[in-house]
Parts: C-alpha cells; sequence; structure tokens
C-alpha cells in the first residue's frame, strides 16, 4: 500500500521538525548547505522576509525540502525565490514525485502571493523548457590528502603568489565573532560600489550554524588583520562564502595566502572538497579562480515568469546600475555601512 504524499511549511521556532530537516538535507545528494533549516532564521528575521520553507512527507518521513523567501523590492520587483542569498537551492528529494509536487507547491504559492517570477537555483538542470540564467558558474574542487599535494595542484603562477604571502610572514586565526572580518569586508564591497549586509546577519550566521560557519582573518608580521573570509561547512566540503581585504592585501598576497590557509586546515580536518563558489562570467573573481586551476562548471537557475517577459537582471554586471555603483563608491564608509543593510535586503 502506497503512502499519500503531504507537503508542509516548516514554521519558525518548530526545532523538532528542524532537526528532522537537517537530518535529510545531511543525507539527501542533492542537497547544500543553502538547503539547512538555519536559513529561515535569516530570511526572517535578520532580513524581513516571508518564508516559505517547504517539506514533502511520506508515511511520517521527509522525503524533499524546498526552502523559499519571498522578496517584495520597489527597485528590484517582486519574487519567490530557493533561496535569497544562496548561490544553491530548488528542491532537494528523495524522488521524483516529491520534487515535483515541492514544485508544484511553489508555483501555488507564487499564484498566491501575486509575484513577477519563480526562481530555482539549481546545481543541476531540471525543465529545459524554462527560462534560464546563464551568467554564473560554480567552481569546485578536490581537496587532495596530502597539504603538499594541494600546493602543488596551485599552478604556478598563482603558488608563486602564496610561497610570496609566506615569505612576508603572513599568519591566519580563526576568530570568534565578525569583528575583524565585517571591517575588511565592508570596506572591501564599498570599494566595489556595491552596499554591504549588515554586520548582524554575519553575527547570526556564526550563531546559527555553530561549527559550521567559521571566521579565518589573515595578518601581517605586526598583528594588522589584511585579509578575511567567512566560510561554511557541509558534509566534506568547505565553502568559502563572504570575504573583504584592505587594500594593502594585493601587494602583500594576503588573498593567495588566506584561501590556502583554508585549503591547508580543510585538508588537514580529512575535508575532500573546497567549493570556491558562485562567479559571475568575466569578472575578476572568475579570472582569480581560474588561475587557482578551478574549472568553472554551469549554474542552472531556472525561472517560471508570471509579470516579466525576460529573466531579471539584478547584479552589477547590468550596465543601467553603472551610475549607481560609482556614485556609491564616493559616499562615505559610515553612511553606507548604515544605508547597505537597507537596500541589500532586496538584492538577493
Amino acid at each position: 500500500m502506497s503512502h499519500a504524499l503531504q507537503i508542509h511549511r516548516l514554521k519558525a521556532g518548530d526545532r523538532a521538525t528542524a532537526q528532522r530537516w537537517d537530518a535529510f538535507v545531511l543525507a539527501c545528494p542533492q542537497a547544500t548547505f543553502f538547503h539547512r533549516a538555519g536559513w529561515l532564521r535569516m530570511v526572517e528575521e535578520v532580513f524581513r522576509h516571508q518564508a516559505f520553507f517547504l517539506y514533502a512527507e511520506r508515511a511520517g518521513e521527509i522525503v524533499g525540502v524546498l526552502p523559499l523567501g519571498e522578496v517584495k523590492s520597489r527597485l528590484f520587483g517582486h519574487s519567490l525565490v530557493a533561496l535569497p542569498f544562496a548561490v544553491y537551492g530548488g528542491v532537494a528529494a528523495s524522488d521524483e514525485d516529491a520534487a515535483l509536487a515541492l514544485e508544484q507547491e511553489a508555483q501555488a504559492i507564487a499564484h498566491r502571493q501575486d509575484v513577477e517570477h519563480l526562481e530555482f537555483r539549481n546545481l543541476a538542470p531540471r525543465h529545459a523548457d524554462w527560462p534560464k540564467q546563464d551568467l554564473y558558474v560554480t567552481f569546485r574542487k578536490e581537496i587532495l590528502a596530502e597539504e603538499e599535494a594541494n600546493m602543488l595542484a596551485i599552478p604556478r603562477k598563482q603558488r608563486a603568489m602564496v610561497r610570496k604571502g609566506i615569505k612576508n610572514g603572513l599568519s591566519s586565526q580563526l576568530d570568534g565573532n565578525v569583528d575583524r572580518f565585517f571591517a575588511l569586508y565592508a570596506d572591501n564591497v564599498h570599494r566595489h560600489g556595491t552596499p554591504a549586509m549588515p554586520k548582524r546577519y554575519f553575527a547570526a550566521l556564526l550563531d546559527e550554524f555553530g561549527a559550521d560557519a567559521e571566521v579565518l582573518t589573515v595578518s601581517d608580521a605586526q598583528g594588522r588583520a589584511l585579509s578575511s573570509v567567512l566560510s561554511f561547512y557541509f558534509r566534506d566540503e568547505v565553502l568559502p562564502y563572504y570575504a573583504g581585504d584592505d587594500e594593502s592585501a594585493r601587494d602583500l598576497a594576503a588573498n593567495d595566502f588566506k584561501y590556502w590557509e583554508l585549503m591547508r586546515r580543510a585538508c588537514a580536518r580529512g575535508l575532500k572538497v573546497f567549493d570556491y563558489g558562485r562567479s559571475k562570467q568575466g569578472t575578476g573573481s572568475y579570472a582569480f579562480k581560474k588561475n587557482w586551476g578551478f574549472e568553472p562548471t554551469p549554474l542552472h537557475y531556472e525561472y517560471c515568469l508570471y509579470k516579466r517577459d525576460a529573466v531579471p537582471q539584478n547584479n552589477p554586471s547590468n550596465a543601467k546600475y553603472q551610475l549607481l555603483i560609482k556614485t556609491w563608491r564616493r559616499l562615505p564608509l559610515g553612511f553606507v555601512n548604515w544605508l547597505g543593510p537597507h537596500i541589500v535586503r532586496n538584492l538577493a
């Protein structure tokens, strides 16, 4: 006798279901760090968007999850996304019936909420006939078992930069809070002309995910912080996700040294995959990751368009935002750190 499939919604504060949700995510091969239940708190509490974290159940067992966030913005439109602020998302399910049921429920919610579009940030393609965003790739590479083998796997020019950082007397430390990270990150994104996420968001990530969210900061011989990265850990993978650096970091090779230190520490922990994350094709970060010997893999962002004719282009590569970016760079850092969170919550 086959058991009926039921779709439910995870509610904030339901810790028992959140634990069952996370146990499923940990075991499901399609799932990523961004499918974890803790993102519900980020979407609702930190960014104040409505979340629809859907899960499929059969005979009392979770067989699929689909975390969604609704983003309403006068500037950037009204959308339902799996998942805002994440590079990966979409459905993670143990069978196709559960996956389709979750996607159908997402479409029903999209209609109910009267959104302009629904977006699934898939790692693998699911709907060949849906409109797609072809802008993004991800970079993932195996971490070798021996530290020296990982060093030798870095292409020669970039390896020389790592060795330069070592020669410059740089060192890395794990930080228990986000203070040094945020100062470097906020300055960095300001130089690029984009708003910073709020400091409380990064503090919430460390609080919510515990040992699975970690800040590593690189300092010079005098103890001055030069470069920092906030990484996520999921199964046997490390995901450097948010980063920032001082203007002097490049000359001292602090950024290459930082990622080497992260890889070296991950190797020592027995981890197997270094996930360098998402980049837009044709950008500096894309070139940097390629120079590290990582090969790009396309990401399959698929859309249901309801009230728009084309896939949205809410990213800095869009020519219509260039004037805003140039203006933002000229504004005082204190002011943009105050204003930025009000803007960036809609750039999900």
